[in-house]
Formats: C-alpha cells, sequence, structure tokens
C-alpha cells in the first residue's frame, strides 16, 4: 500500500536517536493534519539535557515543536492536542504558566501526567502535540 499522503517532518539539524520520525504529515484532503513527536530539551553529546531548570526547559521544548511544526507549514496556534509529560508534579504551575503563554491562542485539549524518567538524563518534560492546518 503506497503512503504518498503521509509525509515525514525532519529538521535538518535534528538528530534523532532511534527509529523515529519527529512528525508526520498526513494528507487528509481539505487539511493536513501533523503530529509531532514527544519533544525534550535539547541534550549534549552525552544524551544530557542542556539545563536542569524546568522552566527553561519547557521554553526550549516549545520552541523545538515550533520550529517541527513550521517545517510543517502549521504553528503552534494550529494545534489541538497536547501530552505532556513532568518527571516532578511539584512543577506543575510553572510548567503551566509558560504552555499558557505558548498556546494562549490554540487552547488545545491536553493532557498531563507525571512519569518516573525520561529518555535524556535530566529531562524534566517531555510534549507530544497533534495540530491541523487548511489546505
Amino acid at each position: 500500500m503506497s503512503k504518498d499522503f503521509i509525509q515525514d517532518i525532519v529538521p535538518g539539524d535534528y538528530k534523532t536517536r532511534g527509529s523515529y520520525t519527529p512528525a508526520k504529515k498526513v494528507d487528509l484532503g481539505n487539511f493536513y493534519q501533523i503530529y509531532v513527536s514527544g519533544v525534550q530539551a535539547p541534550k549534549d553529546d552525552n544524551h544530557r539535557v542542556v539545563t536542569d531548570d524546568v522552566e527553561e526547559q519547557t521554553k526550549l521544548v516549545f520552541e523545538d515543536i515550533s520550529k517541527i511544526l513550521g517545517q510543517a507549514g502549521a504553528t503552534l496556534d494550529d494545534v489541538i492536542k497536547a501530552v505532556i509529560y513532568i518527571t516532578d508534579m511539584n512543577d506543575f504551575d510553572k510548567i503551566s504558566a509558560i504552555r499558557g503563554e505558548y498556546f494562549k491562542n490554540a487552547m488545545p485539549v491536553s493532557t498531563l501526567v507525571e512519569v518516573n524518567g525520561m529518555t535524556r538524563v535530566g529531562a524534566k518534560i517531555e510534549i507530544e502535540v497533534t495540530a491541523i492546518v487548511k489546505k
């Protein structure tokens, strides 16, 4: 079966670890739906995040998501669903305030859960989103 209606979205400077695509853009006829894989804060050569500060990590994650969506022809305003994973529920208020700034126009449906750990050493947050844009 041909899947020519699905396009991989991979920013030129993006380095993946493992077998996945940062995003998929699906042609739905009059719309494109974009699925962005979970994004954590940038890492160094040892797969450790570049900052321990959860607010800084959250901003870096949103900036990476914005860049990925931009390559797919979308923006954060086009996000319809967000799933946020955090390692400490005590960080909720800090993360929620930043999330509100980035999603002030989109108001996506959301899920936020606390998890035991992340794939990058020191990561405190991971966000995945789904967006939809009109052709």
